[in-house]
């Protein structure tokens, strides 16, 4: 057989791959979309008469740290930290967590809340690069600012565990912007379930077009750029028909780093966040899921499609592309890590199907549809395109 015949059968025998491929993804795509559909509609029936005002008052409701990783966000992080301040929840701390910024960002927090050296010690449940001091306003007593040597967002993370005071935390990226009931609707989960609880996640939704006044969004529009707006129907399928759908299976693998919240003893019992991966809040999660299986207790992982949190997406290329290899540079390591996992019936839905998924769908799916590109480029050139 020729070269030629060769090249033929394999380009041909590629397409039925691809076909087969994509066929299975939409079908899973498809099963994801009608089982999220079911859990919204209920999940609306559910909380169609909660009263979260009962909720924020009742003696019953944990307290929650708000932890606020921050490197060079001069331009919005006072505005955050005011915005945080307002939301309606009974008793809780924000924690700003200066990782090594070289611009004014310290200098725009200690101006604004007019804060002051305190003289706390600093206890290491995890390991992290140092500290430097730790502020405090007898003006917002609720407020703490760290400050600290540069170390990555997830050590960051870890020393705002390290200095909270309460049972809960929750990370929130400084750009952010959370609605004011957020965090008393992620905070459910965990007040009716407080023994299986161990992590809850909202939804997350495009700043960009929208108005914001005082650290709230006050008009909801689409982006003038179209790139964002491409994000946001992203945004919406991965969320509310992606990780709903999930979280119904008992197998959600991540939640956004933007607005998420964690019962801290378990995080503390897997030594917190992970810095040998680009996606601490993918890696956190999977971690949790292994440490809960091996030690045979009954948990939930959970995602409420009710809280929303507000963050803005890049508008150019070169950003967005950063940012998605990012992404997938941090989920190529939690798969390595965590290999153990996959295809491992002692997991359950979570070895077998929510791992498989993301290793073939997520993780190679890049790599197929690059190579498609090849293959349509050879079928061209050996005259086996139909170009009409």
């Amino acid at each position: 057989m020729s070269w030629t015949g060769i090249i033929g059968d394999l380009i041909y025998g590629f397409n039925w791959f691809v076909l087969a491929y994509f066929i299975t993804l939409n079908t899973i795509y498809l099963f994801l979309f009608l089982l999220s559909l079911f859990a919204v509609v209920k999940f609306v029936r559910r909380t169609f008469f909660s009263d979260y005002r009962q909720i924020m008052q009742s003696e019953m409701t944990w307290p929650v740290s708000i932890l606020v990783p921050a490197h060079n966000e001069q331009t919005n992080i006072v505005d955050t930290v005011r915005s945080l301040m307002m939301v309606n929840y009974s008793e809780f701390e924000i924690i700003v967590i200066n990782d090594g910024s070289t611009d004014n960002t310290l200098d725009e927090l200690i101006e604004a809340f007019e804060l002051r050296q305190m003289d706390r010690v600093y206890k290491k449940s995890v390991e992290t690069e140092p500290v430097r001091k730790i502020y405090g306003s007898l003006t917002y007593p609720n407020l703490v600012v760290v400050d600290k040597d540069k170390g990555g967002k997830s050590d960051a993370l870890n020393v705002g565990i390290n200095v909270s005071r309460y049972p809960l935390f929750c990370s929130i990226d400084a750009d952010s912007v959370i609605e004011d009931n957020a965090l008393l609707r992620v905070v459910k989960p965990f007040m009716e379930k407080p023994a299986e609880t161990v992590a809850a996640g909202g939804i997350v939704r495009i700043i960009n077009g929208c108005t914001v006044q005082d650290g709230r969004v006050v008009k909801i529009e689409l982006p003038d750029n179209q790139l964002p707006i491409f994000q946001v129907v992203e945004y919406l399928r991965a969320f509310l028909s992606g990780r709903v759908g999930w979280s119904a299976l008992q197998s959600l693998l991540i939640i956004s780093g933007a607005f998420g919240v964690y019962k801290k003893k378990h995080v503390l019992e897997i030594g917190g966040y992970s810095s040998d991966t680009d996606t601490e809040d993918l890696e956190l999660v999977v971690r949790l899921h292994r440490h809960m299986k091996k030690l045979g207790r009954k948990y939930r992982v959970v995602f409420v499609p009710d809280p929303v949190c507000w963050t803005e997406v890049p508008e150019t290329i070169r950003v967005l592309a950063r940012q998605r290899n990012r992404w997938h540079r941090g989920l190529f390591q939690t798969m390595w890590m965590q290999r153990g996992m996959l295809l491992n019936p002692r997991y359950g839905t979570l070895g077998m199907v929510a791992m498989p998924y993301f290793f073939i769908f997520e993780m190679l799916g890049p790599f197929v549809e690059t190579f498609g590109y090849l293959v349509v480029l050879l079928s061209f050139l050996f005259g086996l395109l139909n170009l009409e």
